[in-house]
Formats: structure tokens, sequence, C-alpha cells
């Protein structure tokens, strides 16, 4: 077939510099991509994958957090993120969630998440870089194990909350050395992972682009398209 068509979510405030870089990643790995903000219209064309963008903080109301008073939140693109994984999960459309889009992967399938991960593991360095600069143990056998092929690995950290509870399905398939979620994964969905790094700002990293040329793979065989006929958001 041709390059599948990925859709990624983003920030209507600054999010085109993020979609850039997943842009780029997913091209390198075979696929096309469409940037999807809210309040503008779904894609005509029919998606074969979805990336679940980082970004602000996820509403607390959602999973039944902690609300703080200090955190940038986005209603809206909450709205739009469980619509779309509302539509995509029952049918195994291949999904990877990035930092907040692993939250919400989690938040759409019943989990909840720390609203700040300092309040919970206090002894956490306050560790904010673009570079890979953290360890992460992978769980072997997991899926992602066998993308990444590197364990430990070494990533970058940009957020402040991780994964509480897991939701309905999921298991966790790599920690920090503090022992913090940093990625989760479906062993039954097709393609269901979420990382709490951010690997399309590692582009030189061939673990990291293994993991969208998995995206892309899966999109490619994946039996249902999703439409935007279906999708109430």
């Amino acid at each position: 077939m041709t390059r599948p068509l990925i859709g990624v979510t983003t920030s209507r405030r600054g999010g085109w510099r993020s979609y850039l870089m997943h842009r780029l990643a997913l091209y390198r790995a075979g696929a096309r991509s469409i940037r999807l903000v809210p309040g503008n219209p779904l894609p005509a064309e029919p998606l074969h994958g979805l990336v679940i963008g980082g970004g602000d903080d996820i509403g607390a109301e959602i999973y039944g957090g902690k609300v703080l008073p200090d955190v940038r939140i986005d209603p809206e693109r909450d709205k739009l993120e469980l619509g779309l994984l509302k539509a995509a999960l029952p049918v195994g459309l291949p999904v990877l969630g990035i930092c907040r889009g692993s939250q919400m992967i989690n938040v759409a399938l019943g989990g909840s998440l720390h609203t700040d991960i300092y309040e919970v593991y206090v002894q956490a360095p306050k560790m904010r870089t673009v570079l890979p600069r953290k360890t992460v143990s992978v769980e072997p056998g997991s899926r992602l194990n066998g993308i990444l092929r590197c364990n430990p690995c070494l990533v970058n950290a940009l957020h402040h909350q991780s994964v509480d509870r897991l939701g309905q399905g999921l298991s966790i398939a790599a920690r920090d050395e503090i022992g913090i979620v940093q990625a989760i994964e479906s062993p039954s969905a097709p393609f269901l992972i979420g990382v709490q790094w951010h690997p399309e700002l590692l582009v030189w990293k061939k673990p990291q682009q293994r993991l969208f040329a998995a995206l892309t793979e899966a999109a490619q065989e994946a039996a249902l398209p999703l439409s935007a006929a279906p999708l109430a958001i």
C-alpha cells in the first residue's frame, strides 16, 4: 500500500513545533502524517494509526485526581483525544502515546495518574531535559522491549505526572530507576504502546526511530482504518 496516514494530536498553542518533529520521524519510518487539533475538522481521508502527542496536563476531573492550581490544561484537547481513542481502540487501530499521550491512553481505559510525581516519589530528581539522560528498564518479554532492543535505555524527560492505577488491559512495559512508570502497553491489542518520554526528539537514536517504524508497520497492516464519519467529538 501507499504510505499509511497517521493522525498526530497536538495542542493548538505552539503544537506545530511538536508536530514537525513527529512528521519527520513518521516520514523516515515510511508514513504520512496529519496534525489533529481541537476545533479543526477531522480529515476526510481515513487514518491508519494515531499518535497521541505530548503537551498540557490532562484535566484531573477526568480520572478523579487532585486538581493542581498552577498547571495548564486543555479541556478541548482532552475531549478530542478521548473521542479518538473511544473510536480507535475497539477496532484495534494502532496507537502510540507519547508523554501526555501515554497518560491519556491509561485514563481512556479507566486508569488514573499521579498528578505530581514529586509528591509521591520524593526522592526522584527533578529532571527536565530533551537529551537522553534518564535510564529506563524495559520489561523483558514486552512488545516494547522487542521494538527498542536496548535495555536499559537512555531517554529524555519532560514530565511531572505519571501513570498510577493501570487502565483495563494494560501492563507496565518500563520503569525508571526510581520506579516511576515510563511505558505501558496492551499485550492483546494489535499495537497500543505509550511511552513517557519523547522519542520524536531523539531522531538520531535508532531504538527510538524503531518505535515509529513499528507503528508504521502496524498501520500498514490495519484492516480497519479510522474515518471521521463515526466520531462525535
